[in-house]
């Protein structure tokens, strides 16, 4: 399970601009600013981004200055895997440490959209014994509690982060994890698809696509 709202894309103008700048090209600018306040690129900026991301990383830098916020609910064990693109990336989550007692356990704080009905029997099991853990320690504060919390907290566990990336970083995740064998990936996949001019940024990578 892999939810993603509240996406934001910042900076194409300054980005186009910075494209320009080794020709000084300036004046073959074409883009704007429509009614809406969306920064809309005319057919000179557009086609100029996609013959430079079409020509290799080398010469697409400038989709290094479009940034992405996004707020992601994923469970532990795809976030172990998106942990991989440290570079580019920023996140903010919601804390295990501090707030693993603030509400009850319950199945859907956990990814359980593949389990057998054998899994979720055992799933359960482990919610009750957590949520039992979770009410000792409000109860006592004793630590031990606290400790059984969080050593026996599946990796099926939704955790929210949100996320500051770039057009590049998302480029190498759409072409490194399109055809992976977790589900997540295909809907975070689907999702940079329908990013601003993705298909001229992002699905034309030279050679690739």
């Amino acid at each position: 399970m892999i939810e993603l709202t509240k996406t934001s894309v910042m900076n194409l103008e300054n980005a186009m601009r910075g494209a320009r700048n080794p020709l000084n090209s300036w004046a073959r600018s074409d883009s704007a600013y429509d009614a809406d306040g969306e920064y809309v690129l005319g057919e000179n900026d557009l086609g100029l981004g996609t013959r430079l991301c079409r020509s290799g990383s080398d010469h697409r830098k400038f989709i290094r200055q479009i940034f992405v916020s996004v707020d992601i609910l994923a469970p532990l064990y795809w976030w172990k895997e998106f942990d991989t693109y440290k570079v580019g990336t920023v996140a903010n989550s919601t804390s295990t440490m501090h707030k693993i007692q603030a509400k009850a356990f319950e199945r859907d704080d956990f990814s359980h959209d593949h389990m057998s009905e054998t899994a979720l029997a055992c799933l359960d099991s482990m919610i009750a014994c957590l949520e039992e853990r979770r009410l000792l320690f409000l109860e006592t504060k004793e630590k031990s509690y606290w400790y059984d919390m969080i050593q026996l907290l599946p990796s099926s566990y939704n955790q929210l982060r949100t996320v500051t990336l770039n057009y590049e970083v998302l480029t190498n995740i759409y072409y490194a994890r399109r055809f992976h064998k977790l589900d997540e990936w295909h809907t975070l996949c689907g999702w940079i698809e329908t990013l601003p001019y993705a298909k001229e940024f992002i699905l034309s990578r030279g050679g690739e696509a």
